[in-house]
């Protein structure tokens, strides 16, 4: 179960503006977080823990929050971004529990650790993604951003769940201007 969450080039019509060189790299780390949702789903197998782990959560976002203000990100919005994160990691993981119920194992895939390895590589990963999308934010309000997330999105990945977690990854990423 060795799953790359390859982010397709962007096309983009000649009438529209390109999509910004900031998004490439937030895109790819929002789908590498995706990819380590299939790790901590083969930990919480073994474990037989759920999925839902607010303590957790409520960790993260209170650690992402903290450091907003050092990317010069608004702390909602840093909480709105990794809340969405969690939901899409959430989601890939209750998918891979429901397939292997439904076949009565989970793959033979090497386990690392959740506490040792698993969550150091989150949290740092965690940094990225905030200086990402301190990066991204001056284009979060441009009108064609939706379209440039919905057409990553939508690029052929070859695996639904991968694309309905990158969707809900960047659901709230765009916003209105104010």
């Amino acid at each position: 179960m060795k799953y790359r969450f390859a982010i397709a080039l962007l096309f983009i019509s000649a009438s529209a503006s390109a999509a910004p060189p900031a998004l490439e790299p937030l895109l790819k780390s929002i789908a590498e977080r995706l990819a380590i949702a299939d790790q901590v789903a083969l930990s919480k197998w073994d474990s037989h823990k759920p999925v839902e782990d607010k303590k957790r959560e409520q960790e993260v976002i209170a650690n992402v929050t903290a450091q907003a203000s050092s990317y010069k990100l608004d702390p909602a919005a840093a909480e709105q971004f990794f809340s969405a994160q969690i939901e899409a990691n959430k989601l890939v993981q209750y998918t891979h529990l429901s397939d292997w119920q439904l076949q009565g194992k989970a793959p033979d895939d090497p386990r690392p650790d959740l506490v040792k390895q698993i969550r150091p590589q989150l949290d740092l990963l965690q940094k990225r993604l905030l200086q990402q999308l301190a990066d991204f934010s001056p284009q979060r309000t441009d009108p064609d951003c939706p379209r440039w997330l919905a057409q990553a999105a939508h690029a052929p990945l070859n695996d639904p769940l991968r694309q309905l977690a990158m969707i809900r990854a960047t659901a709230e990423l765009c916003t209105r201007p104010t």
